[in-house]
């Protein structure tokens, strides 16, 4: 690490709850669950803090409610419990899970907007202001849009014609804080990974047609969420709201989680919520007086062979369903190991099974049953392993965010070593009754064993379970042959 560091806060996204968990949202949620993972083994579990949860309001969840026949309230707590399950399924660890119904949240969410109310710019204007605003409204998106992002008269990310809208909104003076946010950006002192989505951001300040952002709409409009304290007739809008769940969950202001993990080490999301993330959410906490977070970390957007994710189509991933195929470990490595963080990808689905055979049962599962069985019946199951001799194989990866090139060093192990058995032949050597062949094989074996523990060691912050059996295994007073294979072939 470049700096020591003495904490890490990680967040994902609060996620929306007008649809069910995907594919998308278990990536976003699996890489920091990696790094929280490495992270606690760094500094400590006192010192890593891992938060997501949902985002309960807004117009999109009143609509899908209604749909359902069901009240808002009811509803959210039906998606956001799954959610949470999905979670618990893939087996990651967040510290907490935050909900923006959740009482706490609305009332630190009330006193931040009271706060804003009186707050000024840094050329001295009201931070907020009241206005009529008419214009082109997405309810996918919860935001106004202008005429030229339509594609043949409608939203390119929703495919739906937008309304035209015309009320009086609460506004936020985004104008006034764009050059000190673009100095942050522009020196990384808050950093956009990758630096394409840096480039991106500074694009949309350099135009100087951003407008400023809406921090309530009328009842009528967004009917569910938290009521603007000086206007019963206005919500607070998603961003205010949505945005200060990352200090809300930490008991802002004077919270002692807020006081020590206070600003995030890293905030992960996808492509769709960069400019809110990189824009208005550093402009709300300069005009709260606030730090802003380290560094923001984007991946792009998912296809699945070849095609958008569409339940029209059919085409969407269900990682409880993954998880029910292959279970949490080798769920995280499939979605981890098919392509590096921040590019735009296509999942392959048909790559899965494949990849499970490849990579789990012929490569990691095969050589931790032949080193196995070769202690038991050449050694007497006896061997011993250094803990002291292990590399931070895949640790300057993980670090920066290359996940996948992590997992790629630890298969160059795993191929290595399979490739030593071949080569060294231990079984010819077990035949000879020569006694220097007798040495040369219990140290082959010896090294065979050692490099098992530092695989499974570097594995732990992306297979746990993985990890602790193949330590368990190689650590026992006495290695017997395994009862079943580490992963079983599946068809």
């Amino acid at each position: 690490m470049s700096e020591k560091k003495k904490k890490f806060y990680i967040t994902a996204p609060l996620y929306y709850v007008n649809g069910e968990p995907h594919i998308g949202h278990a990536y976003t949620t699996i890489v920091a669950d990696v790094l929280a993972r490495f992270y606690r083994h760094e500094l400590g579990d006192n010192n890593v803090y891992f938060l997501t949860g949902t985002d309960e309001h807004g117009a999109k969840v009143a609509e899908a409610a209604a749909k359902r026949g069901m009240e808002p309230q009811a509803f959210v707590d039906k998606i956001s419990a799954q959610f949470k399950a999905v979670w618990q399924e893939l087996e990651v660890t967040p510290n907490d899970f935050w909900r923006t119904t959740d009482p706490a949240h609305i009332k630190i969410v009330v006193d931040i907007i009271n706060t804003l109310k009186q707050a000024q710019t840094p050329a001295g204007n009201d931070v907020l202001y009241e206005a009529d605003y008419e214009g082109l409204y997405c309810v996918g998106c919860e935001k106004f849009i202008f005429a030229s992002e339509l594609v043949d008269g409608k939203c390119p990310l929703h495919n739906k014609v937008p309304e035209q809208v015309k009320e009086k909104n609460w506004f936020f003076r985004l104008q006034d804080f764009l050059p000190t946010i673009k100095k942050f950006i522009e020196s990384d002192q808050l950093l956009i990974y990758p630096v394409s989505r840096k480039n991106e951001v500074l694009g949309l300040i350099d135009k100087q047609t951003l407008p400023d952002f809406s921090i309530s709409r009328s009842i009528k409009s967004v009917p569910w969420g938290i009521d603007l304290p000086w206007d019963k007739t206005q919500k607070v809008y998603v961003w205010v709201d949505a945005l200060s769940n990352y200090i809300t969950a930490l008991g802002y202001p004077n919270g002692k989680l807020y006081k020590k993990f206070w600003p995030a080490e890293a905030q992960i999301m996808a492509l769709d919520i960069l400019k809110f993330h990189a824009l208005y959410w550093p402009a709300i906490l300069l005009a709260l007086k606030l730090p802003l977070p380290k560094a923001l970390y984007i991946h792009g957007f998912f296809t699945i062979d070849g095609q958008k994710m569409s339940k029209t189509i059919g085409n969407v991933i269900r990682p409880d369903e993954l998880v029910q195929t292959y279970g949490p470990d080798v769920t995280k490595y499939l979605i981890l190991s098919q392509f590096s963080f921040g590019a735009e990808s296509d999942i392959k689905v048909e790559d899965f099974p494949k990849k499970y055979n490849a990579d789990l049962v012929n490569g990691l599962g095969n050589l931790v049953s032949r080193v196995t069985n070769m202690i038991a019946s050449y050694l007497d199951g006896h061997v011993s392993v250094d803990k002291k001799k292990i590399k931070p194989v895949g640790a300057a990866e993980i670090i920066n965010f290359k996940f996948r090139e992590a997992l790629l060093s630890i298969w160059q192990l795993i191929q290595q070593a399979n490739s030593q058995i071949d080569q060294t032949k231990p079984w010819e050597l077990a035949k000879s009754i020569v006694p220097a062949d007798k040495k040369k094989l219990k140290q082959i074996l010896e090294y065979l064993a050692q490099d098992l523990y530092q695989i499974a060691a570097a594995l732990e912050p992306f297979m746990p379970d993985t990890s602790a059996k193949i330590i368990r295994i190689i650590t026992a007073k006495k290695i017997s042959k395994p009862a079943e294979p580490l992963f079983p072939r599946k068809q």
